[in-house]
């Protein structure tokens, strides 16, 4: 068969105005939408009134943090892990961590890290799809659990007022646009080699690379006075401290504890697997991202016990589907017939992140989570970091069905998962190719 079979005419047009026309169910549709929009007219009453924002198992947290119209979802996710922990050992109730000392230093490093990459990928085609991948997003906002860590254990952490957010801190657009003009210019004179040796292209690159983001976002502290008062009106005083001490003074989590389990239910990525991805990282020398792929089953039962324990649960999800922000409600009834695909209930998790319609988008942390009689998860407290807008107070509602659906990674401590799963971790990891789904940064 031709595809000149296949040609849109002027009749097969027709036909399907009339067959849209047709329906009255669809012309209810097109006005509801057309008018109010998709949320307002889609949104299904029932689904949104069941969620209530109550739950069996609760963490204790403190207001929700602000991203802005940023990328660093996974920073922020972590570094609200850490401050529950910080928050109690300096006896203070509201406490935020300086989200903007991190951006410096991971931009810093991946833009280290992006020029040793197109060095090493010197023999492959510039318009290949690897070197063309390395190229399409120099140094983006976001990334993974292992470069958190690999970060805060090279840099430490410091408190948000040692150093506070920046107008681009929150509105990185332009920023990134100067830093990647300015690396792959540099990645221009590494692979046709027309200005001096490797070192000295690298070395005046990350030097304009550090001038920007000095610019952009203000010098990270090397050491800094810390002093407190708690919520009794105590005073405290550390003196003198590097981001290092204070992050071991006041933060007892050991980050090398965690592994990261993901759902991938997809035919080349057997269960009970560890991977990693090719070219995914921010640093060179640092952490590799290791995923250990389980049943969504095992994920929900170790957040559950997690959160049960007293920890939040850092976690990796595809947040653009079935959400409705200003309700702050992720569930997969959300939206009423005939405003869902049709196939939607039967694209399942696994065609999605195979035909390009499912992967990580977004980094938030479980707080809470509603179990029934028998232990089963009913609903999910989700802390996210776009503000108090929305939700309770940003604090979302995630179903039970979403998490199954949607959720692609979690992150918990070791204590919580059997012994058999954290000796997959160990072992030596499947290697996927940079443009694999489990290669989308959060």
């Amino acid at each position: 068969m031709t595809t000149d079979a296949h040609e849109l005419t002027e009749n097969h047009i027709q036909r399907l105005e009339q067959e849209f026309l047709g329906s009255a169910e669809n012309r209810v549709a097109m006005n509801a939408v057309t008018t109010s929009g998709y949320l307002a007219a889609a949104t299904n009453r029932n689904a949104a009134l069941r969620h209530q924002h109550t739950f069996s198992h609760l963490v204790r947290t403190p207001t929700v943090t602000n991203q802005k119209q940023s990328g660093r979802c996974w920073l922020f996710a972590g570094l609200n892990l850490l401050r529950l922990n910080v928050r109690e050992s300096l006896g203070l109730e509201q406490f935020e961590l300086s989200q903007n000392y991190l951006t410096f230093y991971d931009k810093l490093e991946k833009a280290n890290y992006f020029l040793l990459n197109i060095c090493r990928t010197r023999d492959e085609p510039v318009d290949g799809r690897l070197v063309s991948w390395l190229l399409a997003d120099p140094v983006p906002d976001a990334g993974q659990w292992d470069m958190f860590t690999g970060l805060v254990e090279k840099y430490g952490i410091v408190p948000r007022d040692v150093m506070p957010e920046t107008w681009h801190s929150g509105r990185t657009r332009s920023m990134n646009e100067l830093l990647s003009e300015r690396l792959r210019y540099a990645a221009a004179q590494l692979l046709e080699r027309t200005s001096g040796n490797d070192s000295v292209v690298i070395g005046d690159a990350l030097a304009d690379v550090y001038r920007l983001l000095a610019i952009h976002l203000g010098t990270p502290p090397r050491k800094f006075l810390w002093e407190w008062r708690n919520t009794k009106g105590e005073f405290f005083r550390d003196g003198i401290v590097t981001p290092r001490e204070f992050l071991q003074r006041h933060c007892t989590h050991d980050l090398r504890e965690y592994i990261c389990l993901i759902h991938a239910p997809s035919p080349d990525k057997p269960f009970d697997t560890a991977y990693t991805v090719e070219y995914l990282g921010n640093m060179a020398g640092g952490r590799p991202v290791i995923y250990v792929n389980q049943n969504i089953e095992v994920l929900k039962q170790a957040a559950i016990d997690s959160i049960v324990s007293g920890e939040p649960v850092w976690f990796g999800c595809d947040v653009g589907k079935s959400i409705h922000r200003e309700l702050g409600i992720l569930d997969t009834e959300l939206f009423d017939e005939p405003f869902r695909a049709t196939g939607r209930d039967t694209f399942s998790k696994s065609q999605r992140l195979t035909y390009g319609h499912g992967k990580m988008t977004h980094a938030m942390l479980l707080t809470g989570v509603d179990l029934d009689e028998n232990g089963r998860p009913i609903q999910w407290r989700v802390e996210n970091s776009w503000g108090d807008k929305g939700g309770d107070k940003g604090y979302l509602r995630m179903s039970d069905a979403w998490f199954t659906e949607h959720v692609y990674e979690i992150t918990v401590n070791k204590r919580v998962l059997e012994p058999e799963i954290c000796e997959i971790a160990q072992q030596e990891p499947v290697v996927l190719p940079p443009w694999d789904p489990m290669g989308a940064l959060a």
